[in-house]
């Protein structure tokens, strides 16, 4: 005979993982907020322009807006492992090794 199954602490769970994923989508939207420096904006000013975005229905502004996004997001992404290197770089100088062929490009 077959176990029957706890609905209860299945939707619990559902519950649960439903509220973390809010959770870490607030965190990610005020990081891109800190990250773009909106932060810097009053929030009333901050406010008007995503409603302003939210209500764009040109198309090509929207195409424009996104591709400044993702440009945005490779820049950043540059700058990150652009770190990483440097940081691999200073390390493998400490410990007197020769840094790797990849790291070295990446400058």
């Amino acid at each position: 005979m077959r176990k029957p199954r706890d609905f209860d602490s299945e939707l619990k769970a559902l519950d649960s993982k439903a509220r973390q994923l809010k959770q870490a989508k607030l965190q990610q939207l005020g990081e891109l907020v800190v990250a773009t420096g909106a932060d810097a904006l009053p929030v009333e000013q901050l406010a008007g322009a995503l409603l302003a975005i939210v209500s764009a229905s040109d198309m090509i502004v929207r195409e424009d807006w996104r591709q400044r996004g993702a440009a945005f997001f490779q820049q950043q992404g540059k700058a990150r492992g652009g770190a990483r290197a440097r940081a691999a770089s200073a390390a493998a100088a400490d410990s007197g090794a020769a840094p790797s062929g990849g790291a070295a490009r990446a400058e």
